[in-house]
């Protein structure tokens, strides 16, 4: 997407310059003749310009001075200097989690004579982090969040490339480190890891060790854990004491907006206003590409789950994308939860309204695009379903009316053994929700297609999540309902989703003669569907392609082995050398893909051991790839001859080659 822009950029540039270069007037006298030629030009110029139907006006570049963009303050230094603030708090956040907890640092900052800001590293120069010992008792706190297979989040992969090719002298810069990661994955909390790790490289120093927040178990408490001890350890090391004054979350002023233009209000979109009317290329996460939806089936033949094929048309979008990137969707909330919600408030859902934000130096001045209507805002903006935070039960406590409610919420928002039963058994075993949440957020697919054969349309392959809890509440959730529910019917009528493509390093070797084996039971199986569209279509190109063997898994052959009409046509075709399929429950004892993996050891080990195979799994993160990855150990260790430790060792050393990719979730 990125080098389309840039290609589009660059084609306005020079067709305006083309054109700019055409009418200069000549430099030399004219006479008579050339007087009259030149005249009937220019009155044929005249009534070109003037009276011509045209998009936008082509200014000569040299004629018209340019616009000077507006300024923006790239430099947080200075920012902190102005609004006397020493505490900065960046987050590398792809959820919203690591922003919520820094702009909680931030809050928290004033009880200790302190004052902090929390501030996007995407949005300022991070080389002036050498400065900040300008700032008497400053200091840089990051809550860094783990994305993919280990990599830094969107917003802080240039922050990431800094600190990985500067050598500047960080003496005298104070930071604290607090990691989101997920034990499940291979490379647990390596963002947060590297920057605990290079800022001491670099010569800071260290106020605090790094916290290791852990989403398999439960983060939040991990960083109410970390910050308990964390804010302690800052009062020691800059001789401060705490105010004793509570921190708060009451941030923002509600405005009611009884006469607006409604042209001046949003309908539910992430960035530029109206930007679903009229449609801009590029698309990105704060402009999305309305794409409809132009199939939409049930991929299974029973059982009581709901898994579906969906394709977007993005004909008119300029997305490209390549198969194994991953495609972000937008959905909204049900409508009827919404309407509930009206009702309990006792509110008029489509009064117009802003939030404004209290602190006027903040860079958010709204917690969502504002003006809107409470309507929109819980359709499009508010995660009405998620469970809410400690932080918040503890600022609900406050205008609770029963001293035993009370009691119980601020229980719940403490750290204590009996406060952390009551929260895991009354708010996330029941699935509770209530209206003070974060910003609805969107949701990645990894995309079911290849674009050298679908490149006009992208794929999803989802399973519908609906459940009952412990205690008989049913969840269901957001994004793959609403996706269901975007059924194509036959009036004309398309249902639209809101969606962007977010590039991925899972990638198809580059010599499509290098073997390729993949796992991805259940709907782990949606990128290997693109990479073996891809392999066919290299095929047909008459590329020498390689071995592209495939493991899949699920309950039953007759009611979810997804594809399997489409995959047993590319096996008879010859571009899947091999279609391994485990239906885990068609027999007395369970069969997994690990095990098929064993079955075949031989044959994968002279793949990969000689044949410089490359090995993509697909799927679950907290049992399934876990379980293959041991399986490939044992496969090592028994066919090979190596030991644990240099099995072990042996598939580090191909992760980090590339030849062992991971696309998990948990």
């Amino acid at each position: 997407i990125h080098i389309c822009s840039l290609n589009y950029v660059k084609m306005e540039d020079s067709e305006s310059q083309l054109l700019s270069d055409e009418y200069q007037p000549p430099e030399t006298l004219l006479g008579s003749l050339d007087i009259f030629v030149f005249s009937l030009i220019a009155g044929l110029l005249i009534y070109w310009f003037f009276f011509r139907k045209k998009p936008e006006p082509v200014l000569d570049l040299k004629t018209f001075p340019a616009v000077p963009p507006p300024i923006r303050e790239t430099s947080f230094i200075e920012k902190m200097k102005k609004t006397n603030r020493n505490v900065v708090v960046f987050y590398g956040s792809q959820t919203g989690t690591a922003e919520e907890f820094a702009n909680r640092l931030a809050k928290d900052a004033h009880r200790y004579g302190m004052k902090g800001m929390a501030t996007d590293p995407e949005e300022y120069d991070m080389s002036e982090l050498s400065r900040l010992k300008e700032i008497p008792n400053s200091m840089a706190v990051f809550c860094m969040a783990t994305y993919g297979e280990g990599d830094p989040t969107d917003n802080a992969q240039e922050f990431y490339d800094w600190m990985q090719g500067t050598d500047d002298d960080l003496e005298g810069v104070n930071f604290a480190v607090f990691g989101l990661g997920n034990k499940t994955y291979e490379h647990f909390n390596a963002t947060g890891k590297y920057t605990d790790k290079r800022f001491a490289e670099l010569g800071g120093k260290r106020v605090f060790d790094l916290g290791l927040g852990d989403d398999d178990s439960n983060l939040e408490e991990d960083f109410i854990s970390w910050k308990e001890q964390f804010w302690p350890a800052v009062c020691e090391f800059f001789g401060v004491e705490a105010t004793g004054e509570e921190s708060s979350i009451r941030q923002f002023e509600l405005v009611v907006h009884n006469d607006i233009n409604m042209n001046q209000v949003y309908t539910g979109e992430m960035g530029r206003l109206k930007s679903f009317q009229t449609q801009k290329p590029p698309f990105d996460s704060k402009n999305l590409f309305l794409a409809p939806v132009t199939v939409n089936r049930k991929l299974n033949r029973g059982g009581n789950r709901h898994l579906m094929h969906i394709e977007l048309d993005v004909m008119d979008s300029k997305i490209r994308y390549d198969a194994g990137d991953h495609v972000a969707v937008y959905p909204t909330n049900d409508a009827a939860v919404v309407s509930r919600i009206g009702e309990r408030l006792g509110v008029d859902l489509d009064t117009v309204i802003s939030l404004k934000n209290l602190d006027e130096e903040s860079n958010k001045k709204h917690p969502f695009p504002c003006p809107s209507t409470y309507r929109t805002a819980l359709t499009h903006y508010l995660d009405i379903n998620n469970t809410p935070r400690k932080n918040v039960l503890y600022e609900l406590s406050q205008y609770t009316s029963d001293p035993q409610e009370q009691e119980n919420m601020r229980k719940m928002a403490s750290a204590s053994p009996e406060g952390k039963a009551l929260y895991q058994s009354w708010v996330l075993d029941s699935e509770r929700n209530i209206l003070l949440l974060p910003q609805l957020q969107a949701r990645y697919y990894s995309i079911a297609s290849s674009n050298k054969v679908h490149p006009t349309s992208i794929h999803i392959c989802a399973v519908v999540i609906e459940y009952t809890t412990k205690t008989g509440r049913v969840y269901k959730g957001v994004a793959t309902n609403w996706l269901k529910n975007k059924e194509v019917t036959e009036n004309g009528h398309k249902h639209t989703v809101p969606m962007y493509v977010r590039r991925s390093q899972f990638r198809l070797p580059f010599k499509p003669s290098n073997p390729v084996i993949m796992t991805g039971p259940g709907t782990g199986i949606a990128p290997f569907v693109g990479f073996i569209q891809e392999r066919a279509w290299q095929k047909e190109q008459g590329k020498d392609v390689g071995e592209t063997i495939l493991y899949f898994g699920c309950r039953h052959k007759n009611e979810d082995f997804l594809y399997q009409q489409e995959l047993e046509e590319f096996e008879r075709a010859g571009v899947l050398t091999q279609l391994n399929v485990a239906f885990s429950r068609d027999q007395e004892h369970k069969i997994y893909v690990q095990h098929l993996l064993k079955k075949n050891k031989e044959q994968l080990w002279k793949l990969i051991h000689s044949n410089n195979a490359h090995i993509y799994v697909c799927g679950d993160a907290r049992n399934m790839a876990r379980d293959v990855h041991t399986a490939f150990y044992e496969i090592a260790e028994e066919v090979g001859g190596l030991t644990h430790t240099q099995a072990v060792d042996y598939f580090k050393k191909l992760m980090t080659k590339g030849r062992y990719l991971q696309d998990v979730w948990s």
